[in-house]
């Protein structure tokens, strides 16, 4: 009964925010809520939210300090080489801005946290979407499936959480599985190849001056859906990370004042010129990223305790004056916002499906359905099994809930448990998509994207990502 009161929690959850019913944030927290009552434990969902929060509480302080340690470093500069190196590459063809996003994505995606990767690639990437009135959803989808490719190196998550569940060294899970995930990301760059020409087919080549000349809209066309992904007037995504044309410099975040962009800086995407740079700090901004994510690696301290440093410091010796930090914490406060809510209205998803004892039946049922004929195959089992029950699961319950599960199965059949932990990687090109991820909320939310058509659009190019992983994983003979 169980199993089915949360497929049926799970399937009403994805239903209602495709259909645009429900805002993600009330449906986290209505529908479990309501399915808690059915199952007949009512009385505890006070003590399965609390219990829920208290889980995703450090996942939502990390993200509400990296979220301003990463918006302060857009805003004094810090990435403006690397997104003028892909800007430049990128000109005024919805093609290479396409492929652009995917290696901008790719590349910010090596510090492994996924909020910074979208915080990045949005600021820089969504000027150029909306002036050539490009399919807003395309440039989510393939940062998506890029980050989530990406978020499987070592420091990245799963790999770790993989490793741990199965008493694993993470290097003897990941170092065999680089070829297959780069022909994962070498998917994810063709993806983009082929959105982009459809795109360039759509809307036309335009030479620099021509884009320059067009008139920004509020809506842009979705490709391949045939619908419009809506932005609302009065809003921008960061289109510059100092908030081009105020007088105090605060950054245009989600739900910010919107800037009309009408001049080349604003569609280059990060105003070279705006009042927040700092040029004579860029070496000790770089340091002390690259200190933070060598502490991050190394685990010297909890990720949300480094982020909380490095965003006081970064504050104090960027912006000394009290009235300018003020203006950098209120820049990015809606983006804090939103994303911190999204992660607490998600504990309450989270709470109830585990507490209630669904998610443990779930995967039983999965588990069990698997026939005994496909014991000997159980790492390529595992692998598909990693699309759903990693889109429909937090990584956390996956791995330490089902991993040894399907490990312990696949050794009664003589699979080692290292393969079961490679297969197991291989879905998380759709897992960066997943309701349950608090990263994807900041990537919709800057886009200003609505979280159903990212969906519709990104989970079928994301599975057959996935299953270009987990094919190449079979081809070079690591699973």
């Amino acid at each position: 009964m169980l199993t089915i009161l949360g497929f049926a929690m799970i399937a009403t959850f994805l239903v209602l925010i495709m259909t645009k019913k429900m805002s993600p944030i009330a449906a986290l927290v209505l529908i479990p809520a309501l399915f808690c009552v059915a199952v007949g434990q009512g009385a505890q969902l006070g003590d399965y939210v609390i219990e829920g929060v208290g889980n995703l509480a450090p996942t939502a302080a990390m993200l509400m300090f990296a979220i301003v340690y990463f918006g302060v470093m857009i805003d004094v500069g810090l990435f403006d080489p690397i997104v003028r190196g892909i800007l430049k590459f990128c000109q005024a063809d919805p093609m290479r801005i396409v492929v652009g996003t995917a290696v901008l994505a790719a590349i910010v995606s090596l510090d492994g946290d996924g909020s910074t990767t979208f915080m990045i690639t949005v600021s820089a990437m969504y000027p150029l979407y909306k002036r050539l009135k490009m399919s807003l959803v395309v440039m989510t989808g393939v940062a998506a499936t890029a980050n989530g490719v990406m978020n499987t190196l070592p420091w990245g998550g799963p790999t770790a959480r993989a490793a741990t569940a199965l008493k694993l060294d993470a290097s003897e899970i990941f170092v065999p599985m680089i070829p297959a995930l780069a022909m994962g990301l070498l998917a994810v760059f063709v993806l983009a190849y082929v959105l982009g020409i459809r795109e360039r087919k759509r809307l036309g080549m335009l030479t620099l001056d021509e884009a320059l000349a067009r008139e920004p809209e509020p809506e842009t066309v979705s490709a391949g859906t045939g619908g419009k992904d809506r932005l609302r007037k009065g809003t921008a995504a960061s289109v510059s990370a100092s908030g081009t044309g105020t007088g105090s410099g605060a950054s245009a975040s989600a739900g910010g004042t919107e800037n009309e962009d009408t001049d080349d800086d604003a569609f280059q995407g990060l105003d070279p010129n705006r009042p927040t740079l700092r040029p004579k700090l860029y070496w000790f901004n770089a340091g002390l990223t690259a200190a933070l994510l060598t502490a991050m690696i190394m685990e010297l301290l909890p990720i949300p305790v480094l982020f909380l440093l490095g965003a006081a410091l970064a504050l104090t010796v960027n912006f000394p004056h009290m009235p300018d930090q003020r203006a950098r914490i209120a820049a990015h406060a809606d983006n804090v916002l939103n994303v911190s809510g999204m992660v607490f209205a998600a504990a309450v998803f989270t709470g109830v499906l585990t507490g209630t004892g669904m998610v443990e039946h779930m995967a039983d049922w999965v588990v069990g359905t698997v026939p005994e004929a496909m014991g000997p195959h159980m790492a390529i089992v595992t692998g598909l099994l990693s699309l759903p029950l990693t889109y429909f699961m937090s990584n956390d319950g996956f791995y330490f809930g089902v991993l040894p599960v399907l490990a312990e199965a696949g050794a009664a059949h003589g699979v080692s448990p290292v393969e079961i932990a490679r297969a197991s990687l291989a879905g998380q090109a759709l897992h960066m998509s997943s309701p349950l991820v608090p990263a994807v909320y900041v990537l919709v939310g800057m886009a200003k994207v609505e979280f159903g058509d990212h969906t519709r659009f990104t989970v079928k190019w994301a599975v057959l990502t996935s299953l270009v992983v987990l094919a190449a994983g079979i081809l070079f003979g690591i699973m």
